[in-house]
């Protein structure tokens, strides 16, 4: 058996520079310990982060009774905003509870409804993009996918619900929008509340400004319930388990807030790297447009979603920088032996998505974008998991991957955009996610004639 390796820098340096720069963190501790090492974050934590495939193939594999998930660092920080009902905080047999009542709204016709929703929606918000003026790209992919979030989810179109929660949601989510903004989400001893202008008081009055208006929303909505709408809250509210029983308001406002952030938050950022890829590669566009023009004037959603090369740039968009750079912990109840490893029960296996997506020996030229790799191979769910694995694969993949096609193809056939300039664009730590640094700029240099909007699904 290997001795397991691992940085030997004091636990709080490695939790700074986790939070700092963890793709810094996880490259340089790759180089020097393999893909499969320890790290201490911080006093509590010590995680073995593993990036190959074949140990993450048996830990996938295994019987949850041999070796269950566990949220791991995140388990101090998620509940702060997810709330401890959330289906990302819960393990075995609840999960299993969980995803049943979720999983309905993401699949089969549920998807197809969706889709006019979305195009209708880029289409509207790229109209009010000027020429010739630069523009922030993740703040204008998240106004996109903040208004999908809230009319599919919670059916909310317009009015003043729908714009305050709008507005509560975004100021909320940019109080972490950065490394340093971030800590607190990390730092125990930063989470002091010493008034509304302290970063940490600020945090949790936005919290509540949300919880408020969530709070009322399912009040009024199970006062008037209307089982012929099809917005995800609706089903949710409609849904039992095997015993009869449905989610109770506390339960709904964590599974809505996981939704919002995992609906919301991590497609704006994939959406975001998409445009910055496909405008810093011409030939990249090129492909793109040519194959959207295969089409014809108005493609089908469901056309859209199928074509081959617009999905190898949205997977290896994924690829590149997943939105979270780890997926769940695994903890094992007993020994278990994984490739050259002996792990002893209670050792948090933390599969690394990042540097399982940058092996040379899978992605030659790991660093390059380059979609035509996904045209040329197929990967296993262990070598290419931006969305987790296992049975704690996120549940919104499919809508994620939907939302993201459709926003694309929409805006190719209505903008030409162009990068301001060639300045580098990081990935940085936004929250609990990666996203591109702020200095993302594109700038519309022509609109395209005559406006093709896609055609319409059938919402039911």
């Amino acid at each position: 058996m290997n001795i397991l390796e691992g940085p030997k820098t004091p636990p709080i340096v490695q939790l700074i520079q986790w939070i700092a720069d963890p793709i810094g963190f996880m490259e340089s501790n790759a180089k020097l310990y393999g893909d499969i090492f320890q790290t201490q974050l911080g006093s509590k934590f010590s995680l073995v982060l593993i990036g190959d495939p074949k140990a993450l193939q048996e830990i996938f594999r295994a019987n949850a009774k041999q070796c269950d998930a566990d949220v791991g660092i995140a388990n101090e920080s998620l509940p702060i905003v997810v709330g401890k009902n959330s289906i990302l905080l819960t393990n075995s047999q609840r999960h299993k509870r969980k995803r049943k009542l979720l999983m309905p709204p993401f699949h089969g016709s549920r998807m197809v409804a969706y889709g006019e929703l979305i195009c209708h929606i880029t289409q509207q918000i790229v109209s009010q993009w000027q020429i010739g003026q630069p523009f922030s790209v993740r703040s204008s992919t998240q106004v996109i996918t903040m208004r999908v979030i809230l009319q599919a989810v919670f059916g909310l179109y317009e009015g003043l619900r729908s714009w305050q929660l709008q507005q509560a949601l975004e100021e909320w989510l940019n109080i972490t929008a950065s490394p340093i903004k971030s800590s607190p989400l990390y730092l125990r001893f930063l989470q002091q509340d010493w008034g509304a202008w302290s970063p940490w008081g600020h945090f949790l009055r936005c919290r509540q400004r949300v919880d408020d208006l969530l709070y009322t929303e399912i009040r009024e909505r199970r006062e008037n319930l209307d089982p012929t709408r099809t917005d995800i809250l609706t089903l949710l509210m409609s849904a039992e388990d095997e015993n009869g029983e449905r989610m109770t308001d506390e339960e709904l406002r964590d599974e809505l807030i996981t939704l919002l952030l995992a609906g919301h938050e991590s497609t704006a950022t994939s959406l975001a790297w998409a445009l910055y890829w496909i405008h810093k590669l011409p030939d990249v566009k090129k492909k793109l447009r040519t194959e959207l023009s295969s089409l014809g004037d108005r493609p089908n959603p469901e056309a859209i979603f199928r074509l081959p090369y617009l999905t190898a740039v949205c997977q290896e968009t994924l690829r590149i920088y997943p939105v979270t750079p780890i997926a769940y912990s695994r903890v094992p109840t007993s020994s278990m032996e994984i490739g050259d490893y002996q792990f002893d029960a209670g050792t948090m296996l933390t599969p690394c998505i990042y540097l399982t997506h940058h092996r040379e020996d899978l992605y030659p030229n790991p660093k390059k974008f380059r979609p035509e790799r996904f045209l040329e191979r197929q990967y296993s769910p262990y070598e290419y998991l931006p969305f987790g694995g296992g049975n704690r694969r996120c549940i919104g993949m499919a809508l994620a991957q939907y939302e993201m096609k459709l926003a694309i193809s929409t805006i190719l056939q209505n903008l030409e955009l162009a990068l301001p300039d060639d300045r580098p664009v990081r990935p940085v730590r936004r929250g609990l996610t990666i996203a591109p640094s702020d200095n993302l700029r594109l700038v519309v240099t022509g609109r395209r004639t005559p406006n093709k909007t896609p055609a319409a699904a059938t919402v039911g």
